[in-house]
């Protein structure tokens, strides 16, 4: 398996000639280049309106088209007539759920987790518009000694699937726990208790946005409907990806686009507007940045190349924070400790009992000190984080360092001096 060249990597970046170490990555990457002078180039030669018979209206058409092709391959949809762009993936969700409702019967069944809510308040709303009942995914502890070693196993999900269940919004990847869900497992699991059971028609929609930037998606291998990502997750702006199977978009979702507009069978109808069209075009640097990764010039290699290397990062700061001595001085992990491909290097930690540390003062120190961005709280994963035995001061959450493939085991040996000076 081929390797990351590091510095190649890091070249790609602007962003990172400063030194600065970037660890909040969950919640949002820095963007490479090509993304960057592909914004430019839109904005300077086509920046005009979509749809014209002009040389230069016709061009940029053409150019956000192949965002397109560039998401569509990034989920490995089907069609590029199954995907589509919006300003966040929870706007992406909101509409989908917004869609949905005509389709929606009184006392239908929706599965949540208590992960990030772009994947859980729109089916929350919906379900309270159409009377439908929520029932929650819930995270369990893995270990006796840390009540807050919480993943999501799927033998917990299936007891929750009757003759009413409908729809079963998951996460592929936790954005506090950092922990990998098994999703085609899980969805074939799910999918074949509700046969059993009898429901009717069941829909699958997957956060894909703490996954994306470490690992390959693949909503046809996965049997998915409804899928989101964050493309200023993965390297590229600030916009959101969107994908619908065609089954779904043609029998499930009513048009919320303008009314004359013929749009049954396309994704433009989930976009009561146009994408943001240079960012549209910015999307499509990424997948070249991806491919040019590895020798192979194929997103399979890339990402596992990206894989690989996290691993490399992940194992210091999880050593240093899961030893005897922290253990003991009241570290303890949110999520699972295991160093290997079942989780990515988004690390949450809480420090607990006798000498207990405010995430937020642990962050304070950490900005004072100056050069590395962590972060603490809920990160929008409200639910988890209030949900957690014992109880946490759910505004001041938990501290995050959230790694990516650009990072280097040097920055994160940074990182682990100044937990040392911290925590004492």
């Amino acid at each position: 398996m081929a390797t990351l060249d590091i510095d190649e990597v890091r070249a790609s970046f602007p962003s990172l000639e400063s030194g600065y170490i970037y660890a909040d990555n969950a919640g949002g990457s820095q963007t490479a280049q090509g993304v960057i002078d592909r914004i430019v180039d839109y904005l300077t030669n086509t920046n005009v309106q979509l749809g014209a018979d002009y040389f230069v209206g016709k061009l940029s058409t053409q150019r956000v088209d192949e965002g397109s092709f560039t998401i569509a391959e990034l989920f490995n949809a089907a069609s590029i007539d199954e995907v589509g762009f919006g300003p966040s993936s929870t706007m992406g969700l909101e509409n989908i759920a917004r869609a949905l409702e005509n389709d929606i019967q009184p006392g239908d069944e929706f599965i949540i987790t208590y992960e990030h809510e772009a994947n859980n308040g729109p089916w929350k709303r919906l379900a309270t518009r159409c009377n439908a009942v929520v029932k929650y995914w819930e995270p369990t502890p893995v270990s006796a000694e840390n009540p807050y070693s919480v993943t999501y196993k799927v033998e917990d999900l299936l007891p929750l699937v009757s003759s009413r269940t409908r729809l079963a919004a998951i996460t592929a990847c936790s954005n506090i726990l950092g922990s990998l869900v098994p999703v085609e497992e899980a969805v074939k699991a799910l999918r074949q208790r509700a046969k059993e059971k009898g429901a009717k028609k069941v829909e699958v929609s997957l956060d894909c946005v703490a996954y994306a930037p470490h690992r390959k998606m693949d909503v046809q291998q996965w049997d998915i409907d409804y899928c989101v990502f964050a493309l200023y997750k993965v390297y590229g702006a600030h916009n959101a990806a969107v994908y619908v199977r065609s089954a779904a978009l043609q029998t499930s979702l009513t048009s919320i686009a303008h009314h004359f507009l013929e749009v049954n069978d396309k994704p433009y109808k989930l976009q009561p507007g146009g994408p943001g069209y240079e960012l549209a075009y910015g999307a499509t640097g990424v997948v070249p940045y991806l491919k040019s990764l590895t020798p192979e010039d194929d997103l399979t290699a890339s990402f596992n190349a990206i894989a690989s290397h996290e691993q490399k990062l992940l194992a210091p700061l999880l050593r240093f924070l899961t030893d005897a001595k922290q253990f003991d001085r009241g570290v303890r992990i949110v999520g699972t400790s295991e160093i290997n491909l079942s989780r990515v290097p988004t690390v949450s930690f809480v420090v607990v009992g006798q000498n207990a540390i405010k995430s937020k003062d642990i962050v304070g120190a950490f900005d004072k000190k100056g050069g590395i961005g962590i972060r603490y709280g809920h990160f929008y994963a409200y639910s988890l984080v209030d949900n957690l035995r014992p109880k946490l001061d759910v505004n001041d959450g938990v501290v995050r360092i959230s790694l990516v493939h650009y990072n280097t085991v040097e920055e994160v040996e940074k990182i682990v001096d100044v937990l040392k000076e911290v925590l004492g």
